[in-house]
C-alpha cells in the first residue's frame, strides 16, 4: 500500500511539472503572437485559447519573418532567442514587414520643406537640459550631414517638430510607455511631427550603461521624417535598439532612405557614414574589381584594427556593421602580396597576420612584410583552403578538405600527428570550406559557396544555418 501511494505521489508530480512546461509553452506563444500582432507581423484575430504547438502556418510565417529581420536563427518557432528578442529594447512603431527585399520603409508622407524647426518641451533629468539639448542638437545632424535638410531648435512657439517626454499612465501621450525597457519612444509620420520619449528609461550619453538617448533620438527623427523600420539589423532604422557605440555611423540602408525622399547632400560629413576603407591607400580603378554581392571568396578574417577583411581574386574589401566597403587591391595595403590566395588569418595572439597560397606562407606585422618571407609550406599540404585562429585554445587551425592542421605559434607543434578529421573539432560544418575565420563576438564562422554556417561555443553548427552570405554578411540588396 505504501508502495501504491508512493507511485501516486511521484505520478502526480511528474504530471504538475509537464503540466506547467505545458502552460509555460501556451504562454509564451499566446505573448508572441500578441508581439506579433501589435508590430503587424500578423493581420488576423488571435485566438487566446491557441495551442502552443503553433501549428498555424499563418503564425509560423510571421515568425520566420520577425527572426530574419532580426538576424536569430529562423525557424518558425516560439523559442528562448526569439522570446528574449521581443522582450528587448525597441521603437513603439509597427514594423510590417511582409515582404522579401531588405531595404527601408518609407512611413507615411514627406516634408515639402527643407528647412524644418524643433522644440523640446521637457527634458529628461538623468541629462538635464543641457545633455538633453545636445543629444538631440546630435541627433539631427546624423540626418543634415547626408541629406539636404536643416534643423533649427526655438523655444516658444508652434514648431515643425515637437519633442517631449512621458512617463507611465501619467501624461496625455495617445500610446503610453510601458516604465523601464522595452518600448523606449515613438514617432508620428510627417507632416505629424510628433517625437515623444518614454520619461521611466535611464537616459544616458558616452556611456555603456542605460539607453543613449542621441542614437534613439536619431530613429525616431528618421520616423518623424518619413522613414519606416529597415530590415538590416545594423542599421539606424532597425526596429531594436543595439545599444550604445562610441563610433556610431548610420548604415548605408538609413543613407539611401533619407536620400530617396529629400535627395542627395552636394557634400556628405564621412563622419556621419561608415562606407569607408580602414587606409589612407589611394583607390584604385575599379573597373576590374569584383562585386562583393556575387563574388567568390577566397579568405576572410578577422584582420588588424578588428576589422573584417574579404579577399576574392586580387582585391579586398571591409565588411563592416553598415554592410561592405568598396573593393581594392590587396597590394596596395599589403605590398608584395599575391591575389587569388588560398587563406588568410590573423593571430590576436602576437597580431602576425599569416596569408597562403600554394605552397608558400605571407607572414606580416601590421602592414609590413616579416624579414625572410614568403616561406615554403614544410609541413602542411599546399592549397590549404581555410585558416582560423581558435581562440578557445589560441591556436591556429589549417583547414584542407576534411583534414586539419593545429599549430601553436610560440611552442613548438609536433605537427606529424597531423593531419586529423575535421569532425574531431568541428560538428556540422561542410568539407572543403571557401574561407573561414573566428569574428568579435567569439563565434566561428565558415563560408561555402553563397552560405555561411556559424558555431557556438561547443564547436556546433546553430539551429537555422545555413544562411545567405550576401543577405547577412554583406547585407546586399535583392
Amino acid at each position: 500500500m505504501g508502495c501504491l501511494f508512493q507511485a501516486v505521489v511521484i505520478s502526480a508530480a511528474i504530471l504538475s511539472t509537464t503540466s506547467l512546461t505545458v502552460m509555460q509553452r501556451r504562454d509564451q506563444f499566446v505573448e508572441a503572437t500578441k508581439y506579433l500582432k501589435k508590430y503587424g507581423y500578423l493581420s488576423t484575430p488571435l485566438d487566446p485559447h491557441a495551442e502552443a504547438d503553433q501549428s498555424s502556418e499563418t503564425v509560423k510565417e510571421a515568425l520566420r519573418i520577425y527572426q530574419r529581420i532580426s538576424s536569430l536563427p529562423i525557424t518558425g518557432k516560439v523559442d528562448k532567442a526569439t522570446i528574449e528578442k521581443m522582450r528587448g529594447r525597441r521603437c513603439g512603431v509597427e514594423d510590417p514587414f511582409n515582404q522579401k527585399a531588405m531595404k527601408y520603409r518609407l512611413f507615411g508622407g514627406a516634408w515639402r520643406k527643407r528647412s524644418l524647426t524643433y522644440r523640446i518641451f521637457n527634458y529628461t533629468p538623468d541629462l538635464g537640459k543641457e545633455g538633453t539639448q545636445r543629444a538631440i542638437r546630435s541627433a539631427f545632424k546624423y540626418w543634415s550631414d547626408v541629406a539636404p535638410i536643416s534643423f533649427k531648435e526655438v523655444s516658444y512657439g508652434r514648431a515643425d517638430l515637437r519633442i517631449s517626454f512621458h512617463d507611465r499612465g501619467k501624461s496625455l501621450c495617445n500610446s503610453p510607455f510601458d516604465g523601464p525597457g522595452r518600448i523606449l519612444a515613438h514617432a508620428e509620420a510627417p507632416p505629424s511631427g510628433i517625437i515623444h520619449f518614454d520619461l521611466d528609461e535611464d537616459w544616458t550619453e558616452g556611456q555603456y550603461s542605460g539607453t543613449n538617448l542621441r542614437i534613439v533620438a536619431a530613429h525616431e527623427i528618421g520616423h518623424a521624417l518619413g522613414l519606416g523600420h529597415s530590415q538590416y539589423t545594423n542599421a539606424l532604422m532597425a526596429p531594436h535598439y543595439r545599444g550604445y557605440s562610441s563610433y556610431f555611423r548610420l548604415h548605408f540602408d538609413d543613407i539611401r532612405g533619407i536620400q530617396a525622399i529629400y535627395g542627395k547632400r552636394e557634400t556628405e560629413d564621412s563622419n556621419s557614414v561608415d562606407m569607408t576603407p580602414p587606409t589612407t591607400a589611394p583607390t584604385p580603378t575599379l573597373s576590374q574589381a569584383p562585386d562583393p554581392c556575387s563574388a567568390k571568396l577566397d579568405a576572410i578574417m578577422l584582420g588588424p584594427w578588428r576589422k573584417t577583411f574579404a579577399f576574392s581574386g586580387d582585391y579586398f574589401w571591409t565588411v563592416s556593421e553598415a554592410g561592405y566597403n568598396e573593393p581594392i587591391r590587396i597590394n596596395l595595403l599589403w605590398k608584395g602580396l599575391p591575389g587569388n590566395l588560398n587563406a588568410a588569418v590573423h593571430s590576436q595572439r602576437t597580431n602576425k597576420t599569416f596569408f597562403l597560397k600554394g605552397n608558400k606562407v605571407w607572414r606580416y606585422t601590421g602592414l609590413r612584410l616579416d624579414y625572410g618571407y614568403p616561406k615554403n609550406l614544410t609541413k602542411l599540404s599546399p592549397n590549404i583552403d581555410a585558416a582560423l585562429y581558435l581562440e578557445k585554445n589560441k591556436k591556429i587551425i589549417f583547414i584542407k578538405g576534411s583534414l586539419y592542421w593545429q599549430w601553436d605559434e610560440i611552442s613548438y607543434t609536433d605537427l606529424s600527428i597531423y593531419p586529423k578529421r575535421i569532425s574531431n573539432l568541428f560538428t556540422g560544418v561542410p568539407h572543403d570550406p571557401d574561407a573561414a575565420f573566428t569574428w568579435k563576438n567569439g563565434k566561428i564562422y565558415f563560408f561555402k559557396g553563397d552560405k555561411y554556417w556559424r558555431l557556438n561555443r561547443h564547436l556546433k553548427v546553430d539551429t537555422g544555418y545555413p544562411l545567405s552570405i550576401q543577405e547577412r554578411w554583406m547585407q546586399c540588396n535583392y
